[in-house]
């Protein structure tokens, strides 16, 4: 399988090295960016909806196979510490294509496994390779106009987020007709499509970064000492994402059972209900340009506590949960939006690394929200969850209203 990705790559390569090495974020780059970048990012969320399935597959408790979605999301983190930061050393578009070749093989494994343990460590290996979205939203950032870059990026970010939601529903249907082992052979089918796209459309872009690998990764601390804004920013991505993450990794639990005694399709619908709440990145990313992006994070995260106090209150409504997903993702997304904006703002030659601290802290922190979820979900079930979305919730605010205040002091 290799030796064909390395056939096809050589001869797409042979085709572009004479094209020059400044290169505009064309609407084609664009689109073909954002759609690569929904598609990817979809790996890591197609099995929440499935947990159910899985767990009557290997026989397992519900809280058992909660622990897949936390393997995939510390999957996730560590991919985006270990790779990401290699996109400031070497070639941009080199390094997803081998990237992605690793993906379908990651999928496949995760589609044929036939004990817990290797679903496991397949769905950690899916998580550290589906790490190229974040590659392309610091591309773009790379290639677009200082005046544009906010809007281009969330152009791109709308078709993350759109991704991460709507692949909820993709994997609810799919389990519901085909059974949960399709979704991972219908995905490694799409990143194939995805490579093709990424190998034609996608340019190169030339490494910043000259010296080792070891340094550059040593290089991630002097960053975070030396960012106070980058690590604000992550403390709050950290935290939002958590409260994302226990919502989703449990909400499947909480539909089959009564009153709604609904299957993994219901589930993976509160996904599209959510992609309404993703529109908003776009919006945001245009209002960052313009506005201040830490007056619109105070809305946005008053957005996600609110929506937590909603679930506790209309945990027995499909209304009252239909409403709160859509807070929560407009509050979850819009947050997320304006912290890239901050942080894509800091150093140009270093967007990457940055990137990566950022993502990393984010991630452990949806690892973090899914751990808690999952483990809080056998004693105290839906109301425990809840409580994890408003004290986070609630301390991200915090912390986020007293940084705004020594700003304003200084």
């Amino acid at each position: 399988m290799f030796s064909i990705f390395a056939n096809i790559y050589l001869l797409f390569m042979s085709a572009t090295t004479a094209s020059p090495q400044h290169h505009q974020l064309t609407p084609l780059i664009l689109w073909t960016m954002t759609l690569a970048t929904g598609f990817i990012v979809a790996n890591i969320y197609y099995n929440q909806p499935l947990l159910g399935d899985i767990a009557t597959t290997f026989r397992i408790s519900n809280g058992e196979a909660g622990q897949i979605a936390m393997f995939t999301q510390i999957g996730y983190a560590t991919g985006l510490l270990l790779i990401i930061p290699l996109a400031d050393m070497f070639k941009r578009k080199r390094l997803m294509l081998i990237d992605l070749a690793f993906v379908v093989v990651a999928l496949l494994l995760a589609a044929s496994a036939q004990k817990v343990w290797i679903l496991a460590v397949s769905s950690l290996l899916v998580g550290i390779t589906s790490v190229v979205p974040q590659v392309l939203v610091a591309m773009a950032a790379h290639l677009a106009k200082p005046e544009e870059r906010g809007r281009k990026i969330g152009f791109i970010m709308s078709g993350l987020l759109i991704g991460i939601l709507v692949s909820r529903t993709i994997s609810g249907f799919v389990g519901e007709q085909l059974g949960w082992r399709a979704m991972f052979y219908i995905a490694a089918g799409l990143m194939l499509i995805m490579w093709v796209l990424i190998a034609l459309v996608v340019p190169e872009v030339e490494p910043d970064y000259k010296g080792s690998y070891g340094s550059l990764m040593k290089s991630l601390i002097s960053i975070i000492k030396e960012e106070p804004k980058l690590r604000l920013a992550a403390f709050r991505g950290a935290l939002c994402f958590a409260c994302f993450s226990a919502f989703w990794t449990t909400l499947v639990f909480l539909l089959r059972e009564p009153p709604f005694n609904e299957g993994s399709a219901v589930a993976g619908a509160f996904g599209l209900i959510g992609a309404f709440g993703a529109l908003a990145a776009s919006l945001i990313g245009r209002l960052s340009d313009k506005a201040n992006p830490n007056q619109l994070i105070t809305y946005t995260l008053v957005l996600l506590l609110l929506s937590f106090i909603i679930f506790m209150v209309f945990s027995h409504s499909l209304i009252g949960l239909i409403i709160g997903v859509i807070l929560m993702d407009m509050g979850v997304q819009a947050t997320h939006i304006s912290n890239q904006a901050i942080i894509f703002s800091l150093n140009p030659n270093a967007r990457n690394r940055i990137n990566t601290v950022y993502m990393v802290s984010y991630f452990v922190g949806g690892s973090a929200g899914t751990f808690l979820a999952s483990k809080i979900w056998g004693t105290y079930h839906w109301a425990g969850v809840c409580v994890i979305g408003i004290t986070l919730s609630a301390i991200v605010l915090i912390v986020h209203l007293i940084g705004r205040a020594k700003k304003g002091r200084a």
